[in-house]
């Protein structure tokens, strides 16, 4: 399971700087090129998967839209994970683990493979800094979901994921505003609509714990 390193920094507020600064100017044709500081940093297996590159064309906005939506979904499975294995928690709690689980654990095998159709790295080492930004849990916290129980465990599970899908949303928003490949788009917007409903139900599952 992924557990991204605590030691650089990510923030969403990052994407935009790097969106305004340029890189929707880059070639949509340039796909050997990796993003800065993100070339022979890979992690895990090295076989890649087969490729599958997005229709159409696509920009460096795009690739790092997979790049780093990779890791965060792969953080909102553990979550879920987690939360799963334990007694005692609400099936409405667990029921919203499953779907989660359900929803980005294929996107995930979407976005690597077209990773890897652009000749990208599909699992960089992206170095997110736990609680920096992009709404990821930092290392205190999730080892504080795994050691909670009953409704304490659920209430950490809902109150990080709340925070966790904004900051997917926050991600997503900057793929439609600076994206260029119509697939990546799409999928952006489908993490703004499913994420979006998903923070109105755990609001509500939260009011009732």
């Amino acid at each position: 399971m992924f557990h991204p390193p605590r030691t650089v920094r990510f923030a969403v507020a990052a994407v935009t700087v790097i969106a305004v600064t340029g890189l929707v100017g880059c070639s949509t044709n340039d796909t050997t090129t990796p993003m800065p500081g993100m070339s022979g940093m890979g992690h895990g297996s090295s076989t890649a998967p087969a490729a599958s590159p997005a229709s159409g064309p696509h920009n460096q906005v795009d690739v790092m839209f997979a790049q780093m939506m990779i890791p965060h979904h792969q953080q909102a499975i553990e979550m879920s994970d987690i939360i799963l294995a334990k007694d005692g928690i609400k099936s409405e709690v667990t029921d919203l683990a499953t779907q989660i689980k359900a929803a980005q654990g294929p996107e995930i095998t979407t976005m690597t493979g077209w990773l890897a159709g652009w000749g990208q790295n599909p699992s960089p080492s992206m170095g997110m800094d736990h609680g920096m930004g992009g709404g990821l849990m930092s290392q205190a916290d999730m080892d504080a979901l795994r050691d909670a129980d009953g409704d304490d465990a659920a209430r950490l599970f809902l109150t990080g994921m709340i925070t966790h899908h904004q900051g997917a949303i926050a991600m997503a928003k900057q793929e439609l505003a600076n994206g260029q490949n119509p697939d990546a788009k799409q999928l952006a917007q489908n993490i703004i609509d499913a994420q979006q409903a998903e923070i109105a139900t755990m609001n509500t599952l939260l009011q009732n714990l």
